[in-house]
Order: C-alpha cells, then structure tokens, then sequence
C-alpha cells in the first residue's frame, strides 16, 4: 500500500488565523503594487518596451543557466546522501528540488511545508528521517556559507568609492558572521563531548514527558547523521563547488538577463545586488517573495547605475527565469513523486 499525498496533511492543521494573516498580507501586497504601478507608469512602460525587444536567443541562455543552478543544488543533495542504503537518482532528486522550490513558493508556510513533503517522500523511498533532516540541515547550512562567501567576493570586487559605500563593510561583517556560526555548527556535530552535553541536557529537560524524550532522541539521531555524512576536512570540495554553483549559476542568470535586455552589466556591483536580493527572497514576506524581490533587485540595480526602467525590466525578467518558468515545471514534479509508489519495504 502506498503512502498517502502528504500535501493534504499540513493544512488541515494550520491555525485558522495563519491563514487569514497570509490572505491579509496578499490583498495589502496587491494594493500596494497597484498604487506603484500608477505612480511609476512612465518607468513601467519603458520597461515593457525593453522586455519586448528581449533577445530569444540570449534568453535561452539564462534559462540553461537557471536549470544548471538547480541541477547544481540537486547534485549537493545526492552526493549527502551518498552513504544512504538506496540513493534515488539524479533525476529523482533534481525532481525533488523542483517540486519544494515550488511548494515554497505560491502556497502559505510553504517553506515548512515543502520540507515535510520532502522528508516524506524521502522516507518512501528507504531514506530514513534521521537523514533526510540531516541532508537538509546541512545542504541548507552549506548553501547559506556559500552565499555569504558570494557577497563577500561582490563586495570586495564593488567600488569602494561607488554608491552606498558603508555598505560593503556592513557585507563583510555580515559575512564572516554567518560564516563564525556555519563552521562553528558544523564542529559541534562532529564533536562526539558536545553531543553528549546536549544529549544529558535533553534529558534533564524531557524529564518524564514521553513526546519530548521522543524529540530528544530524534535530534540525536540527526546529529549523529550529521556528522555521518560530512566529509572530512581535506574532502569538502566537492559539496562546498556544488553549493556554490547553485548560486553562481543563478546569478550568471541574472547577468544573461541584462545581456538579453541589451542592458550594460554592471559588472563591480552586479553580485551584491544579486546577493542582497536573494536574502530578501529567504525572509517569503511574501507568497514566493513576489514583489519583494522585483522590488529588491530593481532598486538595488538602480544603486549600481541602471535607469529604472532597465532595472525594472531586469528585475522581472530574472523573476520570470527563476520563479515563474520553474513553477509548472516544479508543480508536474510533486504530482509524479506524490503519486509514484516506490518498490520496496519503504513503499508499504
């Protein structure tokens, strides 16, 4: 007997307000959108023209670009699971990273939701919690690592006298910060004492309650696949090239854009713009971010030097690359891997 579709399951658990703040936050998203776009019509028209005149040709080439972004990060996800006893192939975890990319993106709580989804899916086909949270965790610390690295490189490379100076300090701090705390995590998983010292502190605190115990031994248990499926200091290579070619991909896409615009990259500023917005994405204020990020980057690629229209046109060519193109794509994904029933003892 196959697993049941786990997207019907979340929702019928969501609090009634969580729902109603989120249709809140959209109808005052709509509104607000309306009134820009009455009083920035002259900047929206010329965009429309240059979004017109866009090179098929050389948007093909950002839309390879995406697809390699998200072949990339389904990479880093397979080779984290390379110790599990069936690894799925590289099609199916490609498959995986499409349909979540999706789920996150137009439906309420959809990060939350997409990583259930995926974890359950993933124990359907003989991957067992344990690791398929651990996968995640550290895919997702590995791709918050790289990213930061990619701003710092951007405002390094940025001109130090160019706009909005003070804020390539504020990228490197930012950076190394986040950094401190990734590697920092990082180690104590792999210290056998620290582990031990969270383990007697659950224990302390579960005390009798059966529920938290359970939560306790969970997180033990991804802790110790944490640690399991890092490499060790000398082989962090490979998944460290893969995170990073997730972004630099995406962002390489970003630029083919502008090329296909026949706007000027600007070359000096181009990844902090792309680095800052892509920060913005991760807060999803938004249903998939949508408006925050048009709005992000367009006033960020102002910052570097473009006209408005351009920047705007920019913005909603990339958004159209990253975010719409892949949802039917991502959505044709859940559907397959939702209603696949695996072989094997995990599909019963």
């Amino acid at each position: 007997m196959s697993a049941r579709p786990s997207g019907a399951v979340p929702a019928a658990g969501r609090p009634r307000w969580q729902v109603w703040a989120w249709w809140a936050g959209l109808t005052a998203f709509v509104a607000i959108a309306a009134v820009a776009a009455a009083s920035h019509r002259h900047e929206l028209s010329g965009a429309s023209q240059l979004l017109a005149r866009v090179s098929p040709v050389k948007l093909t080439v950002a839309v390879a670009l995406e697809a390699a972004s998200f072949l990339a990060l389904a990479s880093l996800q397979r080779w984290l699971l390379r110790r599990a006893v069936v690894r799925p192939g590289l099609g199916t975890m490609t498959a995986f990273v499409l349909a979540a990319n999706a789920m996150a993106g137009v439906i309420p709580a959809g990060s939350a939701l997409s990583v259930a989804w995926a974890i359950r899916q993933l124990r359907r086909r003989q991957i067992g919690l344990a690791l398929g949270v651990a996968m995640l965790a550290v895919s997702g610390a590995l791709s918050a690592l790289t990213l930061a690295s990619l701003l710092a490189v951007g405002a390094l490379v940025a001109n130090p006298a160019g706009p909005a100076p003070g804020l390539r300090a504020v990228i490197l701090v930012s950076a190394a910060v986040l950094a401190t705390v990734t590697v920092s995590a990082v180690a104590l998983t792999r210290s056998s004492a620290a582990r031990g010292v969270m383990r007697h502190a659950g224990n302390r605190v579960a005390g009798n309650r059966p529920a938290l115990r359970r939560l306790g031994k969970l997180l033990s248990e991804v802790l110790h696949q944490a640690e399991s499926i890092q490499p060790g200091l000398r082989h962090w290579g490979r998944p460290f090239a893969l995170a990073s070619l997730n972004w630099v991909c995406d962002a390489a896409a970003l630029t083919a854009c502008l090329w296909a615009l026949d706007i000027d990259v600007p070359w000096r500023g181009v990844l902090v713009a792309y680095g800052l917005t892509q920060i913005s994405i991760s807060l999803r204020l938004t249903p998939g971010s949508v408006g925050i990020a048009e709005a992000s980057l367009g006033a960020l690629l102002v910052v570097q030097g473009l006209r408005a229209d351009q920047a705007i046109a920019a913005a909603l060519l990339y958004r159209i690359v990253s975010f719409w193109m892949p949802q039917p794509v991502g959505w044709a994904s859940w559907l397959r891997l939702t209603l696949h029933s695996p072989h094997g003892p995990a599909a019963r």
